[in-house]
């Protein structure tokens, strides 16, 4: 609670909540929760966790080049991942889930920090791409396509700065050398070179052609197994009249949506564009909300719960945790730790500030 980020995240969230609370009938709203048939949640976590499941292969399939790791194994490393996605601000599982690959299988912080951007530049281009395809038969409100042409700029851009990077790894490594040496300390530098090259080793993937098709088709398969949880959930709501291209426009524009900084579980910044986006297609507001917050919920809490679980099969603490996420200081922490977690908290310092 004393990190800016938390307090930033918390504030961001508080109006979007406020926002989302200001414009329903509460009577209304309490109705279409409780007349919800819940018994559709069971299939729809099943269907959540198949994509968990694609997700877990993505990513064992983006690692192999650097170490092979089982589908099985990193299961668990991805659930702890979005369960510190979900409780600490700024995404900060994703370092998480770093850190406790390195100490399962040794593969580099910064490496995998480097698959992990990768992750996140394709789902972003997925959710993109989800948004024009749908735009024929759902059109987006001006201000939310105004966004998504936002994103669309900016990850494209992303992507050709990292195949650039990707593709002559020698000249990039000189060029990293010499603007760290222009930038930095001198006592800095061979470190700061080292986590340049590890990161480097974890752009592998973008150099092959079919590396690169791989990684698309199964981040477009991830999220459409995704979309599958919004539908059906929203058969639990007989009073919601939506078809899968609606729900296809909303998972995007959620999901873009939930890059902003919150409160910890993206709180507001999930639940109020997806209101939004199905008000916009002649949904009830109340029904909307209340199919909103009960999809947020139900895509929040089996996953952390079960990455609670995981966590401590992994014997993690949450003292390390709050280490990783910026909430505690790493070396005071780290010392007396065993090596493993020494060396990969010295690592992760420069991905912290």
């Amino acid at each position: 609670m004393r990190s800016w980020k938390f307090w930033l995240g918390v504030g961001v969230s508080a109006v979007f909540v406020w926002l989302t609370a200001r414009g329903l009938e509460w009577h209304a709203f309490s109705s279409a929760v409780s007349d919800a048939q819940y018994v559709w949640l069971l299939p729809a976590v099943a269907v959540y966790f198949a994509a968990v499941w694609a997700r877990t292969w993505r990513w064992h399939y983006m690692l192999r080049h650097m170490k092979h790791i089982s589908v099985a194994e990193l299961f668990p490393v991805v659930v702890i991942g979005y369960m510190g996605n979900n409780v600490y601000p700024a995404r900060a599982g994703e370092v998480i889930r770093s850190y406790v690959l390195k100490k399962k299988a040794g593969v580099s912080v910064s490496a995998s920090l480097a698959t992990v951007a990768l992750e996140r530049l394709f789902d972003g281009l997925v959710m993109c791409a989800f948004v024009f395809a749908t735009l024929p038969f759902v059109p987006l409100p001006t201000l939310y396509a105004s966004i998504v042409v936002g994103f669309s700029v900016l990850f494209f851009a992303v992507l050709v700065v990292f195949l650039l990077l990707a593709a002559n790894p020698d000249r990039t490594d000189a060029l990293a050398a010499r603007m760290i040496a222009l930038t930095l300390p001198h006592r800095f530098r061979p470190r700061a070179t080292t986590l340049a090259s590890k990161f480097l080793v974890g752009l592998h993937a973008l150099r092959s052609p079919r590396e690169l098709a791989m990684i698309l088709f199964t981040s477009t398969a991830i999220w459409l197994t995704e979309t599958g949880k919004y539908w059906v959930i929203a058969q639990a709501f007989p009073a919601l009249e939506v078809n899968f291209a609606v729900l296809m426009l909303m998972t995007a524009v959620v999901n873009l949506a939930t890059t902003l900084p919150s409160a910890p579980g993206y709180v507001g910044t999930f639940d109020k564009p997806g209101i939004e986006i199905l008000k916009a297609f002649g949904q009830p507001a109340n029904v909307a909300a209340a199919y909103t917050i009960v999809l947020h919920v139900a895509l929040w809490l089996p996953i952390t719960l079960l990455g609670f679980v995981f966590m401590a099969k992994e014997t993690l603490r949450w003292r390390e945790l709050q280490q990783l996420s910026g909430e505690g200081p790493v070396g005071k922490e780290a010392r007396g730790k065993p090596h493993e977690m020494t060396s990969a908290t010295s690592e992760l310092e420069p991905w912290k500030s």
